[in-house]
């Protein structure tokens, strides 16, 4: 059975970096978002197994995204991992206080992303 990942980021090349990481993991879909609205509105439509979300992007920052996929009830259960260049300890709390998993700072390795998916969605 694969797994559906959700990456919303509004750097197309971080998406595309965190992409090329997580294609490594078997059968997995990736599904990418622009910004925290356009992350809001495939979250909403379509099922996931996890969301990768930055901090800082237009129109819908993550903390915003963070909180409203985790005051919706068919939705606060999907792991969440925010991968943003906020490395203060303060966005990083207050990322984990919404409701966040895991907390990577840029710039990211990929091993790292890869071992805290698998962790999250519980694969070898």
């Amino acid at each position: 059975m694969g797994h559906r990942i959700l990456i919303v980021e509004d750097s197309p090349t971080m998406r595309q970096l965190l992409s090329f990481s997580l294609r490594r993991l078997k059968d997995v879909e990736l599904v990418e978002a622009h910004d925290g609205m356009d992350g809001l509105r495939r979250v909403s439509s379509e099922p996931f197994d996890i969301a990768l979300v930055d901090i800082n992007m237009p129109v819908m920052d993550g903390l915003k995204l963070i909180s409203l996929i985790r005051g919706d009830e068919t939705l606060q259960d999907i792991p969440i991992v925010v991968i943003t260049t906020e490395g203060a300890s303060e966005d990083r709390d207050r990322a984990m206080s919404l409701g966040a998993n895991e907390y990577l700072a840029k710039p990211i390795q990929a091993n790292k992303v890869l071992a805290v998916v698998k962790g999250l969605l519980k694969i070898e």
